[in-house]
């Protein structure tokens, strides 16, 4: 008799293989699907793990719960983010920021104006960047970017532009409802209020489009 726990990792390696399936054919050999092992992960997040190669990690007990079209919309949404270049990068900043200001405090005690410029300047070089790493506005843009491009990815894998739209729609709002984060619930709520713009203006533009489900 097969036990609880084998056809548990069954049905996981099944849902993973489905997920590598819907991968766009020029992503399939640099992007794999895992399931994560970490405690408490997000949902579903893609980071870089080697040269050229990309992850996208998913909590597969918290994915059960979602219903099938939801689980699509959400994985192309980050499969959209590596096609956008917007993942998170390996964070150089913080150590060169570290390293800057180590420098400069050292240079301060002996009094070398040239080596104190450079370790500014690195300090100002890694600040920025992780600025615009950090910066909400920015990230929300990419999100909803990353939104547009999985709507247009599921109308690529048989998805109707209506139903595409719902499908997010009530992930997003799913995904509300279960956040108890108030800080990633806004940014779900602010995703869910730019996909309703967006469906009004493919819907003036088109047939109508029925958004009962968003």
């Amino acid at each position: 008799m097969t036990s609880y726990a084998t056809s548990s990792a069954k049905a996981e390696m099944s849902e993973l293989r489905r997920l590598k399936s819907l991968l766009p054919p020029e992503l399939q050999s640099w992007v794999t699907v895992e399931g994560t092992t970490e405690v408490n992960p997000p949902l579903i997040r893609c980071e870089e793990i080697g040269k050229d190669q990309v992850e996208i990690q998913i909590d597969l007990v918290k994915w059960d719960a979602l219903a099938m079209d939801q689980r699509n919309l959400l994985f192309w949404h980050e499969v959209a983010r590596v096609q956008n270049d917007t993942i998170p990068k390996d964070g150089w900043e913080m150590a060169a920021l570290a390293i800057g200001l180590g420098g400069a405090v050292g240079e301060l005690w002996v009094q070398d104006g040239l080596l104190l410029v450079l370790a500014l300047a690195l300090c100002g070089v890694s600040g920025w960047r992780l600025y615009q790493k950090n910066n909400g506005g920015k990230q929300l843009v990419e999100l909803v970017d990353a939104d547009e491009k999985a709507i247009a990815l599921a109308t690529r894998f048989g998805y109707s532009l209506p139903n595409a739209y719902k499908s997010l729609g009530s992930a997003l709002k799913t995904l509300i409802d279960n956040t108890p984060s108030k800080r990633q619930r806004s940014k779900y709520e602010a995703r869910l209020s730019a996909l309703k713009r967006s469906a009004n203006k493919a819907k003036a533009k088109s047939k109508p489009i029925d958004e009962s489900g968003m």
